[in-house]
């Protein structure tokens, strides 16, 4: 047999065989799967039918659990409702008790309305009969009286007040009288303090006007060719120079104090230097203005230092060195508010009030005197003026406006500041006027308001600074009174020569007088 075939038929041998263990194989598996899926079922069978119990005995029991909840449920609200029922019973009953109570009340309120209508009737009856009896007393008390209710009324409100007001006038004048002994005494010793304790001169400087020369030849020499020199300087000072007789001497007449004090200055440096023509006049006018004007601010400071007040506006303590050259009947007016000023811090200490507003105040009260001169208006109002101008404050300013009584005092420090000026002014020689020439000028003050007709009495006061006129009321009406009051203000300007201002008063009343018997 040949080899190879041999080979193929065994080859060909092994796949058949080979083929058919394989078919076997796959029979046996299929029967051993048949076997076990019909065991699967039989189980799945087993598993289903224990389920279908076990969820019909769990139906049951949920059915039973939920009728035993709905009974539950049902005998929970069952006992509810009756607990209500029995809750709205009870409110029934009361409601029903309280209908029965206000029907009750209702009732005796009806009969009370009854009875207060019954005595609302019978009070109007009384009303009336009491009314009438009274108008029936009203007509016999007119009769009786023959006054009329309302007159009777009136007059017993009358004498009522009469009463009053005359027990009100006793008293307020008792307590009057009480205060002004008080204050007078207590002022005096206030003033009496101050004015021993105030150590000021008594004599005021004068302003020079003669000048001495070395000798006659000099008066030439002022005089100057064709006059030349004496026109320059007085053309330069505004100074008249009067060059006489007088031996060795050239007097300086002129109005403003300041300019004859420069040019008492310059010819005083023109006679030491010799050297007298135009052009050297003209340089020494020029330094004796700067030298007037250092002197008049180191005048106001060394016033303000004596007296102790600091923070003044430079151009016022100018205006209070300028206030050296200003005399008020011979006083000095620097000198005269330095003194004012010592008084008014000694009052102030006395008192208990400010002290260095209170000198501050007395330096400044007349500072209007610097410039009065040279502007239109009273001291007062240019002082006032002044201070406002330089942030002066409130209290300082009211002083100076009412240290001659022009307007109402705002505060303790201007009164001291008007007694301090009655003293400096009022002291023995402060002043060069007379008492006959003073007393004749306040007489003559009274004859001009006395010569108006339907005056009754005039007096000057505060010094001639103000006069009172006290008219007739049946003859002067009051808006003759306000005409009055301007031509005595005319008349007075164009007949009598009097310092500073002086303030019309005219009163006009009329008075009722009883005494009591």
């Amino acid at each position: 047999m040949d080899p190879i075939l041999a080979i193929v038929i065994a080859v060909v041998a092994a796949l058949v065989v080979g083929v058919i263990a394989w078919f076997a194989a796959i029979a046996y598996r299929k029967k051993v799967y048949e076997a076990k899926v019909g065991t699967a079922e039989v189980k799945a069978r087993e598993i289903i039918d224990d389920a279908l119990k076990t969820a019909e005995t769990k139906k049951r029991e949920a059915l039973l659990e939920a009728k035993e909840e709905s009974i539950k449920t049902k005998n929970e609200l069952e006992r509810e409702s009756k607990e209500r029922r029995a809750e709205i019973q009870r409110y029934e009953k009361r409601v029903l008790s309280k209908e029965e109570a206000i029907d009750k009340k209702a009732e005796t309120l009806e009969k009370r309305e009854a009875k207060m209508t019954a005595k609302e009737a019978e009070l109007d009856r009384l009303r009336g009969e009491v009314e009438n009896a009274r108008q029936h007393q009203l007509q016999e008390l007119e009769k009786i009286s023959g006054l009329t209710s309302e007159q009777a009324k009136e007059y017993l409100i009358k004498s009522v007040e009469d009463e009053v007001k005359h027990e009100t006038a006793v008293l307020i004048k008792e307590l009057e009288n009480a205060a002004k002994e008080e204050a007078d005494k207590k002022a005096k010793e206030y003033v009496v303090a101050a004015i021993q304790r105030c150590a000021a001169d008594h004599v005021a400087e004068s302003t020079i006007s003669v000048v001495q020369l070395p000798n006659d030849e000099m008066k030439g020499r002022i005089i100057g060719r064709e006059g030349r020199n004496i026109r320059t300087l007085e053309t330069l000072t505004g100074v008249e120079l009067i060059i006489d007789d007088t031996p060795e001497a050239v007097v300086l007449s002129g109005f403003d104090p300041i300019r004859r004090d420069v040019a008492r200055i310059a010819l005083e440096k023109l006679i030491v230097d010799g050297r007298i023509h135009p052009a050297r006049i003209e340089e020494m006018v020029e330094k004796a203005q700067k030298e007037v004007e250092t002197m008049i601010r180191e005048e106001g400071e060394s016033a303000a230092l004596e007296v102790g007040v600091h923070g003044i506006h430079p151009e016022l303590i100018k205006l209070l060195g300028r206030m050296k050259y200003r005399t008020s009947y011979g006083q000095n007016a620097l000198r005269h508010s330095v003194e004012v000023a010592i008084l008014s811090g000694l009052l102030a200490a006395e008192i208990g009030v400010d002290v260095r507003l209170a000198k501050r105040a007395g330096l400044l009260h007349d500072i209007g005197k610097s410039i009065d001169r040279e502007m239109e208006g009273t001291h007062v109002q240019i002082g006032v003026d002044l201070c406002r101008k330089y942030k002066e404050s409130a209290i300082v300013i009211n002083a100076v406006e009412a240290h001659h009584g022009d307007v109402e005092f705002q505060s303790l420090i201007a009164c001291i500041v008007q007694a301090a000026d009655t003293i400096s002014a009022a002291r023995p020689g402060a002043r060069r006027e007379t008492l006959e020439a003073y007393t004749n000028r306040l007489k003559q003050l009274e004859d001009i308001t006395n010569s108006f007709k339907g005056v009754d009495k005039s007096f000057a006061i505060q010094a001639g600074r103000e006069v009172r006129v006290m008219v007739v009321p049946e003859q002067v009406s009051d808006d003759d009174m306000v005409l009055m009051a301007r031509e005595l203000s005319k008349k007075i300007e164009a007949e009598l020569e009097y310092p500073g201002q002086i303030k019309i008063n005219v009163i006009r009343e009329s008075r009722a007088i009883d005494y009591a018997k």
